[in-house]
């Protein structure tokens, strides 16, 4: 039986998520078609991809851009969205059957529920939309009907592993991290770390943002929140491993002490793929897992103590309300003041745990709230550098 086209867009198509997903999308033509593409600024990539993927609309998010792209395109039938609302518009048009997020930060949180309250299934790659309103788009999702697919490698796991299983029977879940190129790296030293050492990381190929989460290990606490709304699970049902191979990619242990892992090469186009093809695992000609190669795997407790961003999330998601917006706006804050070298690599955990300590959190939020919280925590933190 011949699958169904699936009408795609792609949020965020010109980073590396979105990249990864037009590999797959290429690789299978014949399932896909796509209706959307959208890019914050990088006008060039989008015109290219445009060009050869042909989508029905484009989206240019800064808006001092949208002039020289609508004329860029103006030989092509596609319609040039710009700004925000225009971001909003495209993500929530009911020509599309699947929305991929893979915008960076705060920022996507709006869009996933605009795609959702356009009945629009989502592959989430942006991990901050659950961790800022998990409890808002859980809601939305059980009103809608829509279905939500996770792209992280660590949330594809663990989907994959407790597929066919009764989800009453799983005891934990296990989230397994790199460690980051900053392993084995003294704590002393890390008011030395440079905005290119940090960029450094040992095993996946990432944009800028994501890659200090993982130096940091914020990335890991994030994943436990994500994980927490995915999989309805209480975060002391979860465990972080240190797996510094990454081939494991996550596990979950069920009530009679089986343990399931998902293994892979540290390829995103594997968990996009499965995402934008879910049910289907569908034949790839990318390069698989030889576990002779690899030889040897091994396994870490984290370092909570040297690595607090770990700590903090745990801390948030037990707060609860509108904590882990708290701790993921300033958590972003403060990795792009480390990229432009406002702040030291060290300093990145004070200002998370400063706004955090500053906040008093609001239970069961809404929408607004979360928005709310998302200024209050920028302004709070523009302050206090300004005051340092």
């Amino acid at each position: 039986m011949e699958s169904a086209i699936k009408y795609v867009t792609i949020l965020g198509s010109t980073g590396s998520i979105g990249e990864n997903a037009l590999r797959v999308i290429a690789e299978h033509r014949d399932r896909f078609s796509i209706i959307g593409l959208s890019a914050y600024g990088n006008t060039e990539r989008l015109i290219r991809q445009a060009r050869e993927f042909s989508p029905a609309a484009v989206c240019i998010a800064d808006e001092s851009q949208y002039d020289s792209v609508k004329d860029a395109l103006r030989d092509q039938e596609i319609t040039v969205y710009g700004g925000r609302s225009g971001l909003l518009e495209l993500a929530a048009r009911d020509d599309c059957t699947l929305l991929l997020n893979a915008l960076v930060g705060a920022p996507g949180m709006e869009p996933t529920v605009a795609a959702i309250r356009g009945g629009v299934n989502v592959a989430l790659s942006n991990k901050e939309s659950l961790v800022m309103a998990g409890a808002v788009i859980n809601q939305l999702l059980k009103d809608t009907g829509v279905e939500l697919y996770p792209v992280d490698s660590e949330h594809s796991a663990i989907w994959q592993c407790i597929a066919g299983e009764d989800e009453r029977q799983v005891r934990k879940i296990i989230l397994t991290g790199s460690g980051g190129p900053f392993r084995e790296v003294p704590k002393l030293k890390f008011p030395g770390i440079t905005v290119e050492q940090a960029l450094k990381h040992p095993n996946w190929n990432m944009g800028k943002k994501i890659t200090i989460d993982s130096a940091t290990m914020a990335n890991k606490g994030l994943e436990v929140i994500e994980a927490h709304w995915l999989f309805n699970m209480n975060v002391d049902s979860m465990d972080v491993v240190i797996h510094p191979q990454s081939i494991i990619h996550s596990m979950v242990e069920f009530l009679d002490g089986s343990v399931k892992a998902q293994l892979g090469l540290p390829d995103m186009k594997v968990p996009i793929q499965y995402a934008l093809t879910y049910p289907e695992h569908v034949e790839a000609h990318w390069e698989t897992l030889d576990l002779t190669e690899i030889g040897t795997l091994s396994f870490e407790q984290p370092d909570f103590k040297k690595f607090p961003c770990m700590a903090m999330a745990f801390e948030a998601i037990r707060v609860g309300g509108t904590m882990p917006a708290v701790l993921n706006v300033a958590n972003e804050f403060a990795v792009y003041a480390f990229l432009d070298s406002t702040i030291g690599f060290h300093q990145i955990p004070r200002l998370v745990e400063a706004a955090m300590h500053a906040h008093d959190p609001v239970q069961n939020p809404d929408l607004d709230d979360i928005i709310e919280t998302e200024r209050w925590t920028k302004a709070y933190l523009t302050h206090k550098l300004e005051c340092n």
